[in-house]
């Protein structure tokens, strides 16, 4: 199983050097599948093959390397379809809490129009700019429209408005922590990805090397030992 192949791998993955780590040239799926037909296609020229100096070893390490290398994708597609999710709901929600965000500072500068003091506070809100600013705003009105509700009420602003200020600015401060914890390069199942195409590549790479070499005048076996993708 691509799971257990990826566990039993996984020291051996983390292993590899961030310089030595290559970025895949091909869509993942057909790499994997290129590799197991690799592993079908060399079976019989094994005895071949090991004497120009490729072990067993590497022809036994092919189906587990190609499992790790599926989980792996697996898991970095799993993490990043997650925050493209969250980007999305971002999109879709913000415009709500920017209209939530203006509600709440135009009732507050009138409804603390004769208070300079509170006035000056609603003016620093609102001079910051940007995603984290939105949701630190929401949290400070929540906070000072309730300590000032007796100032709110007689306009409109309710307990409960300033309750769900707080609500959004907790939601759309985990919905931002999703979409931008880390940038889709940099992300932990990405390096562990490319670190396992990697570890598989360095056995493909030996491997149809040698078969090359052997079978250099020998077309048909020849072809095996190539990317078909590459190769279109």
């Amino acid at each position: 199983m691509s799971k257990d192949s990826y566990d039993a791998l996984l020291p051996e993955i983390e292993a590899i050097s961030d310089a030595d780590t290559k970025i895949p040239n091909m869509p993942i799926d057909k790499y994997a599948q290129e590799a197991a037909n690799l592993e079908v296609w060399s079976l019989g020229d094994i005895p071949e093959l090991t004497p120009v100096g490729v072990p067993q070893s590497t022809f036994d390490a092919l189906p587990a390397r190609t499992g790790a290398l599926r989980h792996a994708q697996s898991v970095w597609m799993k993490d990043r379809y997650g925050r493209e999710e969250a980007r999305h709901q971002w999109d879709t929600e913000s415009p709500l809490v920017i209209k939530l965000k203006n509600e709440l500072e135009h009732a507050f500068r009138y409804g603390f129009r004769k208070r300079p003091d509170l006035l000056a506070k609603v003016q620093v809100i609102e001079e910051g700019t940007g995603n984290e600013d939105l949701v630190q705003d929401l949290s400070d009105l929540s906070v000072l429209g309730k300590n000032n509700l007796d100032l709110l009420t007689s306009i409109g602003v309710t307990a409960e408005k300033l309750d769900e200020a707080a609500t959004k600015s907790a939601e759309m401060s985990a919905l931002l922590a999703a979409t931008t914890g880390e940038a889709a390069e940099n992300n932990s199942a990405k390096i562990l990805r490319d670190k396992a195409y990697t570890l598989l590549k360095q056995a493909v790479d030996e491997i149809r090397a040698a078969g090359k070499f052997v079978f250099w005048k020998d077309a048909k076996r020849l072809k095996g030992y190539r990317s078909a993708y590459h190769s279109r």
